[in-house]
């Protein structure tokens, strides 16, 4: 396997991994903790969550991992009849659909609707109690894309290792 491959590999794997491990954070405790909070207070946390988040080290792992995985797609393609070629394609499209389509298509939409309450409001609480519900829910799916797609990269990084 060539050098560029492996690292590219590489990163994909550890990449899922930590999305995994966040998602999975969010999914296990952080937005049942939430939760437990008086509405405003919830409210007030997760918008102040979505507002850090855009300009932390997280946003540069999110984009170079999907864009590492949409790689591993084409490569999975070229590769289609050798080892591993149908694991490539199979863990880069669970993570870019997965993991970034779910992210553009449910979550972004519902942090954008939360920010634009007032925590204090009277409409703060539907809106705080459907985004926990549904918001909560894509994220399982996130954090479930993430760690299969984890677990297919870990697959075809042994399959080389075996060539």
């Amino acid at each position: 396997m060539a050098p560029l491959l492996t690292g590219l590999l590489w990163f994909s794997a550890l990449g899922c991994g930590v999305m995994a491990g966040v998602y999975f954070a969010f999914s296990g405790f952080i937005m049942a903790s939430l939760a437990k909070l008086p509405t405003a207070e919830g409210v007030a946390a997760m918008q102040s969550i979505n507002r850090v988040i855009l300009a932390s080290p997280f946003m540069v792992l999110f984009f170079t991992t999907t864009l590492s995985s949409a790689a591993m797609v084409v490569l999975g393609i070229i590769n289609w009849g050798g080892a591993g070629g149908m694991a490539l394609v199979i863990a880069g499209d669970v993570y870019v659909i997965g993991m970034f389509g779910v992210t553009a298509a449910f979550n972004v939409p519902l942090n954008t609707a939360l920010d634009a309450v007032d925590p204090k409001s009277h409409a703060a609480t539907d809106v705080w109690h459907r985004y926990l519900r549904i918001w909560t829910r894509w994220n399982h799916l996130r954090t479930v894309a993430s760690l299969l797609s984890t677990g297919l990269f870990i697959y075809v990084i042994v399959l080389f290792s075996r060539s």
